[in-house]
């Protein structure tokens, strides 16, 4: 910052103390002058446009901005073995396969790939050197050494891999998930109407639907959404978790009696570190927890019974958590429901069940059985009734039912506005009334919500192989709607 412009910032705070202590009786000294500060040409403040569509929160709710965790749940950092919930054998198998697939490695190295304190490790280190499993390979920093296998040390990292390869962050028991996921459950949260208007803020949606999809997301159980093909199923319910705008902890991996069971992944969990300014924090945080935003898992045709369980890989010895524990405290959307790989009455059977109860039963490759939370927000998305898809019993357990109607023609109006802008073209209401009536009215067609969005698209990709102006005519609807249509 320049010295004009600190200069500036003194003046303006010395006047407010000026002007407060004048408020109270008291005499303040004048402020010293300052220097007037370089004139700037005015910034427009985005409420002085005149911009046409319902005004929309562009900052979330202030219930929604916490970076930092202030919930009852927050890992913290296990201060001994015993801390872990795990053996010392147990924890120096994950050594041991670590340094037989790096070859060598400091013990802070170590204490990072397995997501542990290097503090509560360095007793395991004195002790596997005293059993001749490993041996200095030199020092490091900080009282550290690099640390390497002897024939010994590889032989049983041999045995430890052959069982599992895995060698990742220490696992958490399934005690602390089951606790992690009661804590963060979504059925704490009481989503607001001001908290629903930022999650769909880039939709336009029914004021009626609007209504009644609050109290079904505030119920943090389950919903059908259905209707006809697109009016915005599917983005609805993608959209549905911002509404409780927050993060989450979850386990890299579990535990159980031998088996480990990754929770963690990539193509479904988006990372939501702590701030960097959060230091004391951070470093008391329990690093085998990561911190995501709230899970959305979408499925579709692909759902397969195999997905609702436990999938262990025999190469590896390392088991995948099924996709509804994956999308624990937050939404799993089964999109155009009733066309799955998996039958209607296999997904009721197996999940009739746990949407009563709010826990499922596990197999693992063990045989042994495990009790998991079943707590997210389940959206099924369709295109039939949902009466014909399945039956009472089912229909009972999935509390709200709300149809996605076609849009008005108000509606239809003001997407195409809404689509003109985002596409860079310029809105003429003549035309739309042109396509309305020519194409609608008189066609008998009814009017979609993604209409807009792809006719427009449409007429952009026509005007560029053309080389023509962007631009809404009637010439332009009557190729798109052509093409568009040309089947339906």
């Amino acid at each position: 910052m320049s010295d004009r412009g600190e200069d500036a910032k003194l003046a303006n705070l010395l006047a407010r103390i000026n002007n407060l202590t004048t408020q109270t009786g008291a005499k303040a000294a004048a402020a010293p002058s300052a220097p007037a500060p370089t004139p700037q040409t005015p910034r427009v403040a985005v409420e002085d446009l005149p911009v046409k569509a319902p005004p929309q929160p562009v900052q979330p709710p202030k219930n929604l901005q916490q970076d930092v965790p202030t919930d009852e749940f927050l890992p913290t950092a296990p201060t001994s073995i015993s801390g872990t919930g795990f053996t010392d054998s147990e924890i120096e198998a994950l050594v041991l396969k670590f340094l037989l697939a790096r070859g060598s490695g400091t013990g802070r190295q170590i204490a990072d790939q397995i997501s542990l304190p290097f503090m509560i490790l360095e007793d395991m280190f004195l002790a596997l050197k005293s059993e001749q499993l490993v041996v200095y390979r030199g020092s490091a920093a900080m009282n550290d050494y690099v640390y390497q296998l002897t024939d010994l040390g590889r032989e049983r990292a041999k045995r430890h891999q052959q069982n599992c390869t895995y060698f990742g962050a220490c696992p958490v028991t399934l005690e602390d998930y089951c606790s992690g996921v009661k804590a963060q459950s979504l059925t704490k949260l009481h989503p607001t109407q001001e908290d629903l208007k930022y999650a769909f803020r880039d939709l336009l949606v029914n004021p009626r639907m609007f209504a009644r999809l609050g109290p079904a997301i505030n119920s943090g159980k389950g919903m059908f959404l259905y209707g006809y093909p697109g009016n915005g199923k599917t983005s609805i319910a993608k959209r549905v978790t911002m509404a409780f705008g927050s993060t989450v902890w979850i386990p890299r991996a579990l535990g159980v009696d031998g088996d480990i069971i990754r929770v963690y992944d990539p193509m479904n969990h988006e990372l939501a570190p702590l701030p960097e300014t959060e230091g004391l924090i951070t470093n008391n945080i329990d690093r085998r927890w990561v911190r995501i935003k709230r899970p959305t898992i979408v499925v579709g045709g692909e759902l397969t019974m195999d997905h609702l369980e436990v999938s262990h890989n025999e190469a590896t010895g390392i088991c995948e958590a099924p996709l509804q524990m994956k999308s624990n405290c937050g939404t799993l959307v089964i999109d155009d429901f009733g066309r799955q790989r998996i039958s209607t009455d296999e997904l009721l059977n197996r999940w009739i069940v746990p949407l009563e109860e709010r826990h499922d039963f596990l197999n693992l490759p063990s045989g042994k059985s495990i009790q998991v939370p079943f707590d997210q927000l389940i959206v099924f998305s369709t295109n039939l009734e949902p009466k014909d898809l399945v039956d009472e019993a089912f229909l009972r357990r999935i509390p709200y039912k709300i149809e996605v109607i076609d849009p008005s023609e108000p509606e239809f109006r003001k997407l195409f506005e809404l689509m003109c802008r985002s596409l860079k073209f310029e809105y003429r209401e003549d035309v739309i009334t042109y396509l309305i009536e020519h194409h609608y009215k008189k066609a008998g067609r009814n009017f979609r919500a993604c209409h807009p969005r792809d006719l427009l698209l449409q007429i952009r990709n026509h005007c560029l192989y053309s080389r023509q102006k962007l631009e809404l005519t009637p010439q332009n609807f009557d190729f798109a709607v052509d093409n568009y249509f040309a089947v339906m």
